[in-house]
């Protein structure tokens, strides 16, 4: 599936010489004004080009507007580099400066780097060591010295909910809402038998107790 680019532009001239370039390696949203880009916006892109000289309401509004709620890299579209521009373009969010007239091979090559900086980021693993135990909650695997220990995606919920939340206790209900939801149809009972099983698959690997039992309140996470 190719990458969604969005170019808001009210000059349709460039507009239409950038998707003319693009429309093979991208797939191209285009918006005309500030107002029609927030619309696009329900469309995903992953890269926006955003000019800041736009009638009504300007690049450098609608990236504060929207800096907020979306992650993707916004790249200005600029026929002006003063430097306080440039400080304030960096201020309410953007990540780069495409100043026209611009060379269209490496504006390809500033947006691929940008996608792939993004790409890196997204994939970034969060990783956790608890002594002997590795907790990777991005490939959801656990590790004990060096062997996979094989959970169950409810039981590496709990894992996940307990060890992210290091000396919280939660009682049974707490954590049977939170892993499987309200409307889940079951009840806590099951809490306790999943826990047994986690302590199980632990201790053939480790002495360590990493699930604690706090009498009459419930369970936590023991680092």
């Amino acid at each position: 599936m190719k990458q969604k680019l969005l170019i808001v532009d009210d000059e349709p001239g460039i507009v239409d010489i950038i998707v003319s370039y693009f429309s093979p390696y991208y797939d191209i949203l285009t918006a005309y004004s500030g107002n029609e880009a927030l619309k696009k916006l329900s469309y995903q892109p992953d890269l926006i080009l955003l000019d800041i000289n736009m009638p009504e309401m300007d690049g450098l509004t609608v990236c504060q507007k929207i800096r907020s709620y979306i992650t993707c890299p916004i790249l200005f579209l600029t026929a002006r580099i003063e430097s306080s521009d440039q400080i304030i373009g960096f201020q309410v969010g953007a990540d780069d400066y495409i100043v026209k007239p611009f060379d269209l091979d490496e504006l390809r090559a500033r947006i691929a780097a940008h996608l792939r900086r993004e790409q890196r980021r997204q994939n970034r693993s969060v990783v956790r060591f608890f002594q002997e135990l590795t907790l990777d909650y991005s490939s959801r695997t656990a590790v004990i010295h060096e062997q996979i220990i094989p959970l169950s995606k409810r039981e590496f919920d709990i894992v996940e909910l307990l060890s992210l939340n290091a000396g919280q206790v939660f009682d049974r209900e707490r954590i049977y809402e939170l892993v499987w939801g309200i409307d889940g149809d079951g009840n806590s009972d099951t809490i306790m038998e999943h826990i047994r099983k986690i302590r199980a698959k632990f201790a053939a690997h480790t002495l360590h107790s990493y699930i604690e039992t706090v009498w009459g309140c419930g369970y936590r996470w023991n680092a």
